[in-house]
């Protein structure tokens, strides 16, 4: 399998619509999902020789997606800054390309923006998951 371009990884935030209509969330240069199931030691005095049992299932599952970038337009930042302050959790979509779309309920942890005199005002995002997450092939 050829390599994947990292600029196909898109964040999307939903505007709340039925049927929700998907916006890309700014001009994204870096960003990292994170898919985490935290696991529930099960072991007792009867396991096996002292072995870890784990107990499938028990444990909690969470998203983490992290980015960095420039706002491409007024739009995507009041929609995100309007998240942040209001601190709702928002549907967002998380595509992959080549592995699939992850959709769910999120919350801004932390907004950051930052700039140079030189150069463009960017900006640094951390969301949280919220809520079931669904995971669609593609």
């Amino acid at each position: 399998m050829a390599g994947q371009k990292g600029r196909d990884v898109l964040i999307k935030i939903g505007n709340g619509a039925d049927p929700e209509v998907f916006a890309t969330v700014a001009g994204i240069r870096a960003k990292t999902i994170s898919l985490n199931a935290k696991s529930v030691d099960g072991t007792s005095g009867e396991s096996a020789d002292a072995w870890r049992e784990l107990i499938a299932g028990a444990g909690v599952k969470s998203a983490s997606v992290s980015g960095s970038g420039v706002f491409k337009d007024a739009a995507s930042d009041a929609a995100i800054q309007q998240a942040f302050f209001a601190q709702a959790s928002k549907t967002f979509q998380l595509v992959i390309p080549d592995f699939g779309v992850l959709q769910g309920r999120f919350l801004i942890e932390a907004l950051d923006y930052s700039g140079d005199h030189d150069g463009e005002a960017a900006f640094a995002i951390t969301l949280a998951s919220a809520g079931v997450v669904s995971f669609t092939s593609l």
